[in-house]
């Protein structure tokens, strides 16, 4: 018998898994998958999760695997390119965008030096009961004879769709229905050294079109659209990328003169919920308990921070230092913080809400101000405090400079 079953074995399961296994918990993963392999999903890794694979002593492996460090930052709103260069902080001076083949393959095999049990290629067809509470797994390896496992716990870490979820009638709330779609693929020579985010909020025209460089130095290059536009996107998704790109033209031209070496890929289904994220024996993490449009990347980011809290959770219910159900309502409790704090803003950005006029005074006035400029995008990173770049006098300062460049009207 395991202390913990982990259904799904990527960036939620593993990372849930090694944290687990290091604390001596016997552990198993199980996932459909083999590994490595790849999965349609953002693989942007913001700051928080970097730090967090720093800590798990994990980021090295990261950076030795071709995936380059992303320090500089080039964002316009409708208006102009703004570049900028964060600072560093922590020890860490950079964000990270592996391909989800190097990424989720890393973390499973920490998982299992840490001592977790893996089986791939398994497919979970139920959960057993013990009266109110589930109490391990029904499942069959690919081609195989079924088999059950048994356990305290069962995580389901099986993505938005999670058979895990569905079984136990985990209920979703703050639902909000799709606000986008997209499209992307991988290029060669684009030249992309870092984020570049290209946005209209033009009614009829509201598009992010978002690139950075990745694996194998080649580039991920994709689009997102109200999900208005899914019927033509499903009609003539290449047409419509390319003459998105194209709007804007330099940027497009640099694109297609890059070779494509990828296949397609459409994303159609970003649906925003949270699920009620423990029960009586079992309890959810990563897509499978809160699911957001990728529009501001945080889903990895979300997937290791949860992660970290329910692996707390686990540890002082299995140890003694309170009652599984009661620390699981404690995760519950954390889980809902921490997704609330970005999930009203995603939605923002995903209904192409414009931002306020003085984001466009004061990316203005920051032109041609470098330090200024990193300042900002430092404070969005999360390495400059947010408090102290936007305080009234800094803005203030910042914006009057602008103002003294103006001369004065004749009269």
């Amino acid at each position: 018998m395991y202390d913990v079953i982990v259904v799904g074995a990527r960036c939620a399961g593993s990372a849930l898994g090694r944290l687990l296994a290091r604390q001596g918990h016997r552990v198993l993963i199980v996932d459909r998958a083999t590994f490595p392999s790849d999965i349609f999903r953002n693989h942007f890794v913001r700051r928080r999760g970097a730090l967090r694979l720093q800590r798990w002593g994990l980021l090295d492996q990261v950076e030795a695997s071709n995936c380059p460090p992303i320090r500089k930052y080039t964002v316009e709103l409708g208006d102009f390119p703004l570049t900028g260069y964060p600072p560093g902080a922590d020890g860490l001076d950079a964000e990270y965008a592996p391909r989800r083949y190097v990424l989720d393959q890393i973390l499973l095999e920490a998982a299992v030096e840490a001592g977790a049990e893996v089986r791939a290629g398994v497919v979970v067809e139920d959960l057993l009961r013990d009266g109110d509470r589930v109490a391990g797994i029904r499942a069959r390896q690919r081609r195989g004879q079924p088999f059950e496992e048994r356990a305290r716990l069962v995580v389901g870490a099986d993505g938005q769709y999670s058979l895990v979820a569905r079984t136990v009638g985990a209920a979703k709330y703050q639902a909000h229905p799709p606000l986008t779609c997209g499209f992307y693929s991988y290029f060669q020579g684009t030249g992309i050294d870092g984020l570049e985010v290209y946005l209209s909020f033009e009614p009829g025209r509201q598009r992010a079109i978002i690139s950075f460089p990745t694996n194998d130095d080649t580039a991920l290059v994709a689009v997102q659209w109200p999900v208005s536009v899914l019927p033509r996107l499903r009609a003539e998704a290449v047409s419509l990328y390319w003459q998105t790109l194209d709007e804007v033209p330099a940027y497009g031209a640099r694109i297609r003169a890059a070779r494509r070496t990828d296949r397609w890929y459409a994303a159609t289904d970003l649906a925003n919920f949270l699920r009620v994220p423990a029960g009586p024996g079992w309890a959810l993490v990563g897509d499978a308990g809160h699911h957001k449009d990728p529009i501001y990347a945080q889903g990895i980011s979300d997937a290791f921070e949860h992660a970290e809290l329910l692996a707390e959770a686990i540890h002082a219910g299995l140890s003694g230092e309170a009652t599984l159900d009661a620390a699981l309502a404690r995760y519950a409790r954390q889980r809902d913080e921490s997704a609330r704090a970005n999930y009203e803003g995603t939605l923002a950005g995903a209904a192409f809400q414009p931002p306020p006029p003085m984001v466009h005074q004061l990316r203005a006035a920051l032109r041609g101000h470098q330090a200024d400029i990193d300042g900002f995008y430092g404070a969005d990173v999360g390495t400059v405090p947010a408090e102290q770049f936007f305080a009234p006098e800094n803005v203030q300062r910042i914006l009057a400079r602008s103002a003294e460049a103006v001369p004065a009207a004749d009269g």
